[in-house]
Parts: C-alpha cells; structure tokens; sequence
C-alpha cells in the first residue's frame, strides 16, 4: 500500500481550518500538518517586505521538517504576496488562496458585488488586477476590515462576540443604488480564511440576503487534482497542529470536525 500522502495548510491564525475542513473532505486518507503563524498574527498589520522575509523562510524550514506532498497557503494576505517567492525557492506544489472576484462576478445577479477582506488584501494589486481582469462589468466595492479576523478567532475560541462589533465590520458591504433599490449588492467574497468560522453570523446580520462566497470548496478542489486520487481509507489517526509561538492550544474538541474527527496532536 502506497503511503499516505502529507499536506501542508500554512495560516497566520485559525482561518485556515476552514479551507482545511474541505480539504479533508475531498482526502481523508492524507495525512496533515496544521501551522498557525500566530507569532506573526494578523498579517494585516505587517508590511510586505515583513511579510515576504517572515513567510518564505518559515514556510521553508517547515517543508524540511514535514515533508508534505503539498503545501496549502490558506491565507488570502500570504497568498497575494509570497506565491510567487515560494514556488520559486521550493520544488514542492504550491496551493494558494485569493480573493474570488471571477465566479462573484460570473454568477452575480445585480451587478453588484463586495469583496471583503483584510486591509492589506484589498488594496494590494493583485487584488486590483483580479477586478481588472474579471469584473465582467460588474461594480466593485472593496471593504477593508481590521477586526473581523480576530473577532472569527475569538468566536473559535469559545469567547463572546457581540453582534455590533461584526455588523460594523460588514455593514459597508451592502450598497444600494440611490434610486433602485434592486441594484444593490448581492454577492459578498469572503477574502480572508478566518471570515466563514462567522458564516452563521453573517448570514444572520446582514441588512438583506447575499451570497457569501467561501473560496474554500474551489481549493480543496484544486488540491485533489494535483494529488490525484486518494488511496485507502479515510485516515483517522492524530493530526498534527503546530503554533509558531510555542503555545498549546485547548480547542481539541471544537477543532475535531475541521479535521475530519482527527484529534489534533
């Protein structure tokens, strides 16, 4: 029997857990390796350069460490900057995670849509070229959140999250036209990985219903076809989850479903 084939799924926090709750999905026979940055969390606050000298190294030291099949960089702000760095310093397959203007676009109705993200997400160019190259004559507004990230994790982690402190976050979001009110928002990219632990919320806030866009179904998709088929049964034995700070965590329990019923180690 072949062995089981490792990936990799690199976030600054908990946000990836999402993209990789699909990945499992699409391959539970693989074996993963969960890293949160949160020495370094949130990216948002960091310049790039911070940002590039931070990750491409650290995802490298951790490639030698792990030696997974696939590295996942589920992390829309990582994504955006260190692609391009780390594909060209390591030989190993990259997957990364940006904002997904191309379906918003392609299935919104109004034509009009939001992207929401980190600060550094939405004002970066490449996000900018996304629009360029795939508006499709759809209106864009591009909202920058400083908080939603933390507010996600604090939610994962058990801790109270009011209603008003993530409808500040998202209420930019939601523009109507000025005299037809049918012409108003009706698609909303999640564009940082830590925004759907919110979803529930969300759905149940805002001002009227959207369709919020999770890129993560597409990557877990994505990861399979470079991966090829699973091989064996789904693999249940202990996954590995690692905090660049050294610290231990105390979600076993609300962890597990994101990893497919694996106890994190």
């Amino acid at each position: 029997m072949p062995a089981r084939q490792a990936i990799l799924v690199f976030d600054s926090g908990l946000g990836g857990l999402t993209v990789l709750r699909e990945i499992v999905r699409a391959r539970p026979d693989a074996r993963y390796v969960y890293v949160a940055d949160d020495a370094f969390f949130p990216y948002g606050h960091h310049g790039e350069q911070q940002l590039i000298a931070r990750v491409v190294p650290l995802v490298g030291e951790l490639i030698g460490v792990h030696a997974p099949d696939l590295v996942v960089i589920a992390c829309n702000t990582a994504s955006t900057l260190v692609l391009s760095h780390l594909r060209a310093a390591y030989s190993v397959p990259f997957v990364g995670t940006v904002p997904a203007i191309k379906p918003a676009c392609a299935s919104s109705r109004s034509k009009r849509i939001s992207v929401l993200g980190t600060k550094g997400t939405v004002k970066r160019e490449y996000t900018q070229a996304l629009i360029r190259d795939f508006a499709q004559g759809c209106e864009v507004t591009l909202v920058g959140s400083g908080n939603l990230a933390a507010l996600g994790e604090a939610a994962l982690n058990g801790g109270g999250v009011s209603d008003e402190d993530i409808l500040a976050e998202i209420a930019p979001c939601f523009v109507e036209g000025p005299e037809d009110s049918s012409f108003r928002t009706d698609t909303v990219v999640l564009a940082c990985t830590h925004f759907p632990l919110l979803t529930d919320r969300l759905v149940a806030l805002a001002p009227w219903p959207v369709d919020w866009i999770d890129p993560a179904p597409a990557i877990a998709r994505r990861v399979a076809n470079l991966l090829g088929p699973g091989h064996g049964a789904a693999d249940h034995a202990r996954a590995e989850m690692i905090f660049t700070s050294g610290r231990r965590h105390a979600l076993t329990e609300a962890l597990q479903p994101f990893f497919g019923g694996r106890v994190p180690a």
